[in-house]
């Protein structure tokens, strides 16, 4: 039994004629009978009842005939979901990504993707970049989003391509004496108390903060620690300490910190999409081209 018979007995079950139903099927009429008779061969059992004139189908036909076109629509569905997986429209992908992304580049490149594919189930974690890294290559990611590592850096196994840059800015408690200055010249930042990522779970954040403030003159001085954006600036708001942060943080309008560019301006921070190297999945390569030819925000932006 095949698909070509299971087309045959359908057919000719709806035409009720040998010489129609070859036509429809671009089949010789010989050809379409001997299909039918070896599938009935192979049954064990009358399909048509057939006389010179007419061709009638049988109990046993009509049963089969209802189970043939079924088995048809899966055949064709098992064939465009073969297709489309093939192309990455369908499957699923988890996706990692650090908390700065969240307020603005995340949403518009979701939005995208989502419209773009629908077909494809996303499952979203944040994570620190360094996390990131891990999970990717232990295959419990498949893509991710982070701070770009300096160079030499990046882990073995991965591959990454930069795309977008995130403007850094200082974040200050409202009630701060230095929260009016625009822009804050990073030096008047010396002595101040600061919250910052542990270096093991952000080192490209991490190290272009202190970088930051070497170059003013002045090394940090680390009050607090925190693993996520969001906990930094409560803890800014919580007047705990200053931060350096990027500046899409500001979109989550905390009322009780006050974002201000800082003179100098800093150098952006690179964004990374990273993937495992040979990575052969069809959902992620075609998250990367997308996510790769999505426009990203102007660089440069200034605050004030």
């Amino acid at each position: 039994m095949n698909l070509e018979q299971l087309r045959c007995v359908v057919v000719l079950a709806e035409e009720l004629h040998f010489g129609r139903t070859a036509r429809r099927l671009g089949l010789q009429q010989p050809t379409l009978s001997q299909q039918v008779r070896r599938l009935e061969d192979e049954l064990g059992v009358a399909l048509f009842e057939r006389t010179t004139r007419d061709v009638a189908i049988t109990a046993a036909g009509e049963s089969f005939v209802a189970e043939a076109r079924l088995a048809l629509h899966h055949a064709e569905q098992a064939r465009i979901v073969a297709r489309q997986t093939g192309r990455g429209e369908v499957g699923r992908l988890s996706l990692g990504f650090v908390g700065s992304v969240v307020p603005e580049l995340l949403p518009r490149l979701l939005r995208r993707f989502r419209r773009a594919y629908p077909g494809v189930e996303l499952e979203m974690r944040e994570l620190p970049s360094a996390r990131q890294a891990e999970e990717l290559l232990a295959g419990r990611i498949d893509v991710g989003i982070l701070h770009a590592w300096g160079e030499g850096e990046m882990p073995d196994g991965l591959a990454a391509q930069e795309i977008h840059q995130e403007a850094l800015v200082a974040a200050l408690p409202r009630r701060h004496p230095l929260a009016a200055l625009a822009p804050l010249p990073t030096a008047r930042l010396a002595g101040e108390p600061f919250i910052l990522f542990p270096r093991r779970l952000g080192p490209a954040l991490h190290d272009r903060i202190t970088e930051l403030a070497r170059s003013a003159g002045f090394e940090i001085r680390v009050a607090q620690e925190a693993g996520h954006m969001q906990t930094i600036l409560g803890l800014v708001a919580a007047e705990v300490g200053v931060s350096v942060v990027p500046r899409t943080m500001a979109a989550l309008r905390q009322p009780d910190v006050v974002f201000q560019r800082l003179d100098p301006e800093p150098a952006p921070l690179p964004m990374q999409l990273v993937w495992r190297h040979g990575d052969t999945s069809p959902v992620v390569r075609t998250f990367r081209a997308m996510l790769t030819a999505a426009p990203s925000e102007p660089r440069g932006r200034r605050d004030g």
